[in-house]
């Protein structure tokens, strides 16, 4: 199981670090002050969707399978990045916009926008229970203390 830790840094910096199961190789990026609030609901929101969806090839399933952090853009050594992870990076960008204009968007305002494979995942049970683990990640998130991290799982 990848190990996900994202440490609260002071001034509202952050730093996401991934354990790879095997070979305990580690990635990670440091997400500057300026863009660290963003990055930290954006991480977590990929993990929510990925969890409830199963997704295997998105965001941390190729920081799993390998990936660094910089190659999960499409533009490093690895090359474009595989249809799941494009189609889980555009929904949780869904969910990003949702959040971001302090709205609920209905079931079928997320299939008009997502790619078709995950549109079809999308429906009113999916998208609640998205909502209802990235927000227990941002409640654990905020509670978390300057200097300490909030540690997941992934996969297995």
């Amino acid at each position: 199981m990848l190990k996900i830790e994202i440490e609260q840094r002071a001034g509202g910096a952050g730093l996401l670090r991934c354990m790879r199961p095997g070979n305990g190789s580690v990635t990670w990026q440091k997400q500057p002050e300026r863009h660290a609030v963003y990055f930290v609901h954006h991480d977590l929101t990929h993990y929510a969707v990925e969890t409830v969806l199963g997704c295997r090839r998105g965001f941390f399933g190729l920081i799993a399978e390998g990936w660094s952090i910089e190659d999960t853009t499409g533009k490093g050594a690895r090359g474009p990045l595989p249809p799941e992870a494009s189609e889980v990076e555009s929904a949780g960008g869904l969910f990003d916009t949702e959040r971001a204009a302090g709205t609920l968007w209905t079931p079928e305002e997320f299939v008009a926008f997502a790619p078709p494979t995950l549109g079809r995942q999308l429906n009113a049970e999916t998208i609640c229970a998205i909502r209802a683990v990235r927000a227990g990640l941002f409640k654990q998130w905020h509670a978390i203390p300057v200097g300490s991290k909030l540690e997941l799982t992934f996969g297995g």
